[in-house]
């Protein structure tokens, strides 16, 4: 049959609205589609992960695991330690009795600073309130490799380093110069001597890393992403790393605290490989040729997973991996002003040469008797 041009006209016009439809129907099920594959997490612009805000490291979750302990905590284990640590805070936190009397000189000998002379209480410590878990689990340490939860044995050179650094420790102070019973130099002959965390050039524990590890206190983080820089700033000593987005490492000569630090995406996850430490990482005992790679995974719209592989042939026999989770919070990285070094440093060397005076001439006195 033949159709007249309006006909015609008229079932083209028909067609079109059809394809159109069907156009605008594949286009909502694409997008359906993408965002049930992204999964329920925030997601930047581009459609990487949202990585950004602040987050509260802190756990009771150990590095290591005792030696033939198992994986994985039960409930009752779980809770159990989180009601052990309540109970530690809280007896640390007790008020003291304000007219006792001070410590004997050198402390009395019990665990804490310096003979536990006497310092900060519970109130000033954040060391996290539970272990952590994963896909429901309650992990029993961070390190998951090797297998028994301990990083491997250290290399031959590295324990020496450590004896060597003990050696020069010798004891804990109890009143008294006791290192001008040795030869070489005192531990507070000079304050480039004293750990860099006493001088407020990185903080303690590795909080800044990489890695970046639980700690006594201050374990927020903030990261902060855009398209070509993640910046992750550590609440401790207000350290900040600066990881570069698809850039190359730079040249072996520049070292820094930090290593330098880049990064890639690969699928859902943040990739940061970092080289080119100076001779004092943050990460104990490892050396200059301390290489990193760690792994940021966003989970869930409030959890992210961080993975970090360690490896160092100066320092450990093999590589060794961990992971724990970095719950988001509210609540922001709060200013760190560390006196340690502003104040502190001044009358820990006077007070060395002050016991030095005292030592000599007790010294003296004793040949005059």
């Amino acid at each position: 049959m033949d159709l007249t041009k309006r006909e015609r006209d008229r079932n083209n016009r028909m067609i079109s609205w059809v394809q159109i439809a069907f156009g605008l129907a594949a286009a909502v099920l694409v997008v359906v589609a993408a965002q049930m594959a992204w999964g329920e997490i925030p997601r930047t612009a581009d459609g990487k992960p949202d990585l950004s805000g602040y987050f509260d490291t802190a756990t009771i979750t150990p590095l290591e695991r005792p030696e033939d302990a198992d994986a994985f905590l039960t409930e009752e284990a779980a809770a159990e330690r989180a009601a052990r640590t309540a109970e530690g805070l809280a007896a640390g936190s007790a008020n003291h009795e304000p007219n006792r009397e001070a410590p004997p000189v050198g402390g009395d000998g019990s665990r804490g600073a310096a003979g536990n002379v006497g310092g900060y209480d519970s109130f000033w410590v954040d060391p996290g309130e539970r272990n952590f878990q994963i896909d429901g689990q309650y992990r029993a340490s961070i390190v998951i490799d090797p297998p028994n939860g301990r990083r491997p044995p250290m290399t031959e050179a590295a324990q020496e380093r450590l004896r060597s650094q003990y050696r020069g420790m010798r004891r804990q102070n109890d009143g008294t110069a006791w290192w001008l019973e040795f030869d070489g130099r005192g531990p507070y002959d000079d304050p480039e001597i004293r750990p860099l965390p006493d001088r407020c050039l990185i903080g303690f524990g590795s909080t800044a890393g990489p890695p970046m590890l639980s700690t006594l206190y201050n374990n927020h983080k903030r990261i902060v992403q855009t398209p070509d820089h993640v910046m992750i700033l550590t609440e401790m000593v207000h350290d900040a790393r600066i990881v570069r987005i698809n850039d190359e490492h730079v040249t072996p000569d520049m070292r820094r605290w930090f290593g330098d630090s880049i990064g890639w995406w690969e699928g859902d996850t943040l990739v940061v490989d970092t080289i080119n430490f100076n001779d004092t990482p943050s990460m104990r005992q490892a050396t200059r040729d301390l290489h990193v790679v760690e792994r940021f995974t966003r989970i869930d719209e409030k959890t992210v997973l961080y993975n970090f592989t360690v490896e160092d042939p100066n320092t450990w026999e093999a590589p060794w991996t961990g992971e724990y989770v970095w719950p988001q919070t509210d609540e922001p990285v709060y200013e760190y002003a560390c006196h340690e070094g502003n104040y502190a440093m001044g009358n820990i060397l006077r007070g060395a040469r002050r016991l030095e005076r005292e030592a000599v001439a007790q010294t003296a006195s004793s040949g005059d008797e």
